[in-house]
């Protein structure tokens, strides 16, 4: 299953990067530019491959972020901003 957000996240940008509020739960999360592009690509039409490919040319990165792109997305998926399916 492709990953995608849970629904209703508010997105704002910060000084130092993205303020993103999770009303069902009350919470808040802090993220850099890049974590917020990993989130906003997972709108469950990219898969985990095609989302560190995008990462890497949308960033011009020489080296391949997999194992970044995976961290963070486990990170989304333990605070509960990518839906369990």
């Amino acid at each position: 299953m492709n990953p995608k957000s849970v629904d209703g996240l508010d997105i704002s940008p910060a000084e130092d990067g993205y303020i993103i509020y999770q009303p069902e739960l009350d919470r808040v999360h802090f993220m850099n530019a890049t974590a917020v592009l990993i989130l906003e690509l997972c709108n469950g039409k990219n898969s985990e491959a095609e989302i560190v490919d995008l990462i890497k040319e949308g960033c011009g990165l020489e080296e391949n972020p997999a194992d970044a792109v995976r961290q963070t997305l486990a990170k989304m998926r333990a605070e509960g901003l990518l839906k369990v399916g």
